[in-house]
């Protein structure tokens, strides 16, 4: 069904090895339907061993239209080495659950992202992706459920550690839109004053207030597609327009972890190398987002601290914000420490 640690001597880059496809006629063959009945808590999910190869490191490069230097060229602070960009392994834990249950059935909503940045990923890396189910609930005739995961690279030290929640089968565009970017958490509301410095970098200046040069996406059919496993042959309301329309969508929608990319791409950009090894982002999803419309990213500091050791810390707002009718379609909350 999948590859494990034991089976797979040259690990293939994705959770499953389409090449499958030339001998066996169900890819899911063996995998449980993913309906809230169905689960099990705790339920493990993987191990799965990918390699971190050109192919995979380009193929996110092409679905985020994020091209940087050290992605792509091999210039990046870490020893000059090629890396992975941040959230190249995000898809994959979120994804982890397919390991036990049939993906192309799933036509669920990924309402919460979470990923603490441990260390970067360098290509030719085999990393091991392991998670596992740890809570389930039910809330306004939804069923919810928690993953926890982790990417752990071959020497043993941590890549990225993830928590999200996902309804796991609904209806999304009859609940596009029922949630709100007030929570338990302060409140994000992607407004900001018009006198407020606009900020491309962290320096020794910033200061609680500084907003940050938005970064525009559009993110189109193909590369929605691409990014949301089209390449396993997986079937989903981003990739596929017969099931997003059964799912009471007017087209396809954009996966909540690839907007989740594109934020952390602008951390990245604000926050440098320190984003890899000491950032941390939490984004909700409360909006969809269709493909072709263009969507903004942005956020505002909150707050910036000094520990006794003299490492700066620098807290945020962030959001996401759709071009068609300025609502936002996702809200976040991010830190980064930077040294000093």
């Amino acid at each position: 069904m999948t590859q494990s640690t034991a089976a797979a001597p040259n690990p293939w880059r994705d959770l499953t090895d389409p090449r499958r496809a030339v001998t066996v006629d169900d890819l899911e063959a063996g995998l449980k339907e993913p309906v809230f009945e169905n689960l099990r808590i705790p339920e493990e999910l993987g191990p799965v061993t990918i390699t971190i190869d050109d192919h995979k490191i380009k193929r996110f490069a092409f679905t985020q239209d994020d091209y940087g230097a050290w992605y792509l060229r091999g210039e990046s602070p870490f020893d000059g080495a090629r890396i992975g960009h941040p959230a190249l392994l995000g898809n994959d834990l979120v994804q982890l659950f397919t390991t036990r249950y049939r993906a192309s059935k799933t036509v669920g909503f990924h309402t919460e992202e979470q990923i603490w940045f441990d260390s970067p990923v360098k290509l030719g890396e085999r990393v091991t992706l392991s998670g596992q189910y740890v809570e389930a609930y039910e809330r306004r005739g939804q069923g919810y459920v928690v993953m926890e995961a982790q990417a752990t690279a071959e020497d043993g030290r941590s890549i990225v550690r993830h928590r999200g929640v996902e309804i796991l089968r609904t209806v999304p565009g009859l609940i596009a839109g029922r949630g709100s970017s007030k929570t338990t958490e302060r409140s994000v509301t992607g407004e900001v004053a018009d006198c407020a410095r606009r900020i491309e970098k962290a320096g020794s200046d910033v200061a609680v207030g500084d907003v940050l040069t938005p970064l525009t996406k559009v993110f189109t059919a193909e590369q929605t597609a691409v990014f949301s496993r089209i390449g396993e042959y997986v079937r989903n309301t981003h990739n596929d327009l017969q099931i997003a329309k059964k799912g009471k969508l007017p087209t396809l929608i954009v996966q909540g972890q690839q907007e989740y990319g594109a934020a952390a791409e602008l951390m990245a950009r604000v926050f440098g190398a320190a984003w890899f090894t000491k950032g941390w982002l939490k984004m909700k999803f409360i909006n969809t987002l269709q493909v072709f419309d263009p969507v903004s990213f942005s956020g505002v500091v909150t707050a910036v601290g000094t520990l006794a050791d003299g490492v700066r810390v620098v807290e945020l707002e962030v959001w996401a914000r759709r071009a068609s009718d300025a609502k936002l379609t996702a809200v976040g909350w991010a830190s980064c420490r930077l040294p000093a």
